[in-house]
C-alpha cells in the first residue's frame, strides 16, 4: 500500500469523533493492508516504531523538527517559528509548506517509510542528532503535502488520532465478526502479549480464534500486571473472595522481572506501563544467585533502602534512579531491594491460569531470599480481623497497607473483579478517602497574582468512562513552588491547540491550555461529592496533589466505576 493511501486514512481518522465510526475505519484500513504490512501499519497508528517495551524513541525534539522543516523546504527558521506559534502544530505547518514547494513528490510505500523511520530513530552516536535532522528533511522533501502532516507528528509523539490498542482491539473484532463480539477473546490475548501490532498481524495470518487459544507469556515481553480493586471493609472483603491471602502493601515501583539464564541470558525489568528498565537496577546483574532455575517472570515492587538506617524509603526517592545518567551515584545512595509477590513463568511453563495458592509455592521453591530480592510473606485468613490485624501492623511499620489476594484466583490482568483488593486505610477512619486516585492531566490554567511566575495556576483531571476521559476536579492549592515548576515544564511538553477526542468535559471547565492525555497523577482528597458540572457525575473536595506516577499509563488510571465504589464506602 502507498504511504498517500495511509494518509487517506489518518485524514478520515482525524477528523472523526465518533469511536464506533473510527473503529469501522481502521476495521476498512486492516481489510485492506497487506499481512505483512499491518503490523507497520499499527504502529504508525499508534504515532510509534514499535511497543513501549522495546525501547525504540527518536530522540527529536521540537525544536530539532523545526530545523528539519526548515531544511526540507529551505525556509527561514524564524519564519518556521512564527508559522509554528500560529498553528500550533508541526505536522500543519510541515504540510502547508510542502504545498508550495518546488519539490516533487514521490510515491513510497508505507514499509518504505516506515523502514526509513526506523533507520533515523536507531542511528545513535557522535553526530547522530545532525544525521537524523538531515535524514527526516530528506524524507518530508519526497512525500506529499497530506503524508507529510502526519509524518512530521510522529517523532514528536503527537500524532493526535484520538484512539488507543483497546480501539485497534475492538476494530480487529469489526473486521473479522463485523462487531464487537469478539473484544474479550482478543483483550485476553493482548493482556498476556501486549504487542497489539504483532497481534493485528496474526489476526490477519490465522484470525482470532486460533490467536486468542492457548497464548501464554513470552520471557521478554511483558505480561500486563494484575491489578487491585478498592475497599476499605475487611468483612466486605470476605463476603466477595472467601479464603485469601494478606500481604504487605510496599511503597515503590511496581516491577516485572524477566529472567534467561545462559548464553543469550538476560535481565529485564519493566515497570506496570510497560516501559523497559533494567538500566536503573545495575544491581539486577547478580540475580542469578538467588534463582533456581532457568527462566522465570516474577512480579515484584521495587524499594529503595537507605543503608545508614536500615530503612525503606519512599517511593519519590526510589524513583530518583530515573536519571538515567547518574544512575551509579545514585546505586551507592539509594541501594535496592525487590519483594516478589508472584511468578508468572517458569522454565516454559504458563503458570498464569494456576491459583494463587499454587503459585506461591512455586515462588517459593523458585527463589533464595537475599540482598536483592525477598519473597514476600502472606498469610491466609477467612476472617476480616487477621487483615485489621495485619493492617495495624503494616501501617505500624511505615508500610503503605495491605493487599488482599483471593487465594484461589489465577493471575488475570488488569482489575477484573473481586480478586486482587487494596486497604490503605482503617475503616474507622474518616475525613479522608479510603484510597488516592490515580487521574489523567488534561489541562491547565495560567496563573494569577504569585502563581503566574509559573505559567500555571491551576489543573484540570479526569478518569476513565467507558469510552471518553471524564473530568472530575481542578487542583490549584498544597503543591509547592517546585511543584509547580516541575508541573508546568512537563506539561508545556504535552500541549495541543485543540481539545483531544478522548475527553468529554463542559464548557465552562475549559482550561487556558489543553495537553495530551499522557500524563498521570496521584491525587489524594477528602471525600468525594456528586457534581452536576464535571462529566464524570462526581468531584473532589480539597484535593491536592501527591506525586506524578511515570510508572502508570493512562489506561490504568483509575475509573469512573471505582470512583463510584469509592462514594459509596466513604464515611459522610
Amino acid at each position: 500500500m502507498d504511504f498517500r493511501n495511509l494518509a487517506n486514512f489518518l485524514e478520515k481518522l482525524e477528523k472523526t469523533r465518533s469511536r464506533i465510526e473510527i473503529t469501522k475505519i481502521l476495521a476498512s484500513l486492516f481489510k485492506k493492508a497487506e499481512k505483512g504490512e499491518t503490523e507497520k501499519i499499527t504502529n504508525l497508528l499508534l504515532g510509534q516504531l514499535a511497543p513501549g517495551y522495546k525501547g525504540i524513541v527518536f530522540n527529536l525534539a521540537e525544536r530539532m523538527m523545526l530545523q528539519v522543516i526548515t531544511q526540507a523546504y529551505k525556509k527561514d527558521l524564524k519564519e518556521v517559528k512564527n508559522l509554528y506559534k500560529e498553528e500550533g502544530d508541526l505536522g500543519n505547518v510541515a504540510g502547508e509548506l510542502a504545498k508550495g514547494s518546488s519539490f516533487k513528490a514521490k510515491r513510497k510505500s508505507i514499509i518504505e517509510v516506515y523502514d526509513f523511520l526506523l533507520a533515523i530513530a536507531q542511528d545513535e552516536g557522535e553526530g547522530s542528532q545532525e544525521r537524523k535532522i538531515e535524514k527526516m528533511a530528506r524524507l518530508l522533501s519526497t512525500l506529499d503535502p497530506l503524508s507529510v502532516r502526519y509524518v512530521a507528528r510522529i517523532p514528536v509523539g503527537k500524532l493526535r488520532l484520538g484512539f488507543s490498542d483497546k480501539t485497534i482491539l475492538d476494530a480487529l473484532s469489526w473486521l473479522e465478526k463485523g462487531d464487537k463480539s469478539a473484544k474479550s477473546d482478543l483483550e485476553k490475548a493482548y493482556n498476556v502479549l501486549p504487542d497489539v501490532g504483532l497481534l493485528v498481524r496474526k489476526v490477519k495470518e490465522v484470525g482470532i480464534r486460533k490467536v486468542s487459544i492457548g497464548i501464554a507469556p513470552v520471557i521478554g515481553v511483558p505480561v500486563l500486571p494484575m491489578l487491585a480493586q478498592r475497599l476499605k471493609s475487611p468483612i466486605e472483603m470476605i463476603e466477595k473472595m472467601d479464603k485469601v491471602a494478606v500481604e504487605p502493601k510496599f511503597d515503590g515501583l511496581r516491577i516485572q522481572l524477566h529472567y534467561k539464564s545462559g548464553k543469550n541470558g538476560f535481565i529485564k525489568a519493566f515497570t506496570r506501563n510497560l516501559n523497559e528498565t533494567s538500566w536503573m537496577f545495575p544491581e539486577l546483574e547478580s540475580i542469578g544467585s538467588q534463582v533456581k532455575t532457568k527462566e522465570l517472570i516474577l512480579d515484584s515492587e521495587a524499594v529503595g533502602v537507605d543503608e545508614k538506617r536500615k530503612s525503606l524509603v519512599n517511593f519519590q526517592t526510589t524513583m530518583t534512579r530515573r536519571r538515567k545518567y547518574e544512575i551509579e551515584d545514585i546505586a551507592k545512595k539509594v541501594s535496592i531491594k525487590f519483594y516478589v509477590f508472584d511468578i508468572l513463568h517458569c522454565d516454559g511453563k504458563n503458570l498464569m491460569n494456576f491459583s494463587y495458592l499454587e503459585r506461591r509455592k512455586i515462588l517459593d521453591k523458585t527463589l533464595v531470599s537475599g540482598k536483592l530480592l525477598e519473597v514476600v510473606d502472606y498469610k491466609i485468613t477467612k476472617d476480616s480481623k487477621v487483615i485489621e490485624e495485619m493492617m495495624r501492623k503494616e501501617l505500624s511499620e511505615g508500610l503503605e497497607g495491605v493487599i488482599v489476594k483471593r487465594a484461589n484466583s489465577r493471575y488475570v490482568a488488569g482489575r477484573t473483579g473481586w480478586r486482587w483488593v487494596k486497604m490503605k486505610e482503617e475503616e474507622t477512619s474518616y475525613a479522608k478517602l479510603v484510597d488516592t486516585l490515580d487521574c489523567i492531566v488534561m489541562g491547565y490554567s495560567v496563573g494569577k497574582g504569585r502563581r503566574a511566575q509559573f505559567g500555571v495556576g491551576q489543573f484540570l483531571v479526569g478518569v476513565l468512562g467507558i469510552e471518553k476521559i471524564k473530568s472530575i476536579t481542578k487542583i490549584g492549592t498544597g503543591i509547592t513552588d517546585d511543584k509547580f515548576r516541575e508541573l508546568k515544564k512537563r506539561l508545556t511538553k504535552l500541549e495541543v491547540k485543540e481539545q483531544p477526542k478522548e475527553y468529554e468535559i463542559n464548557k465552562d471547565l475549559k482550561p487556558d491550555y489543553w495537553v495530551t492525555p499522557s500524563l498521570v497523577v496521584e491525587i489524594a482528597a477528602d471525600e468525594i461529592t456528586k457534581s452536576p458540572k464535571h462529566t464524570s457525575g462526581y468531584a473532589l473536595r480539597f484535593p491536592r496533589l501527591v506525586k506524578f506516577r511515570e510508572d502508570k499509563s493512562v489506561d490504568q488510571a483509575t475509573t469512573v466505576s471505582e470512583v463510584e465504589r469509592l462514594f459509596k464506602f466513604q464515611k459522610l
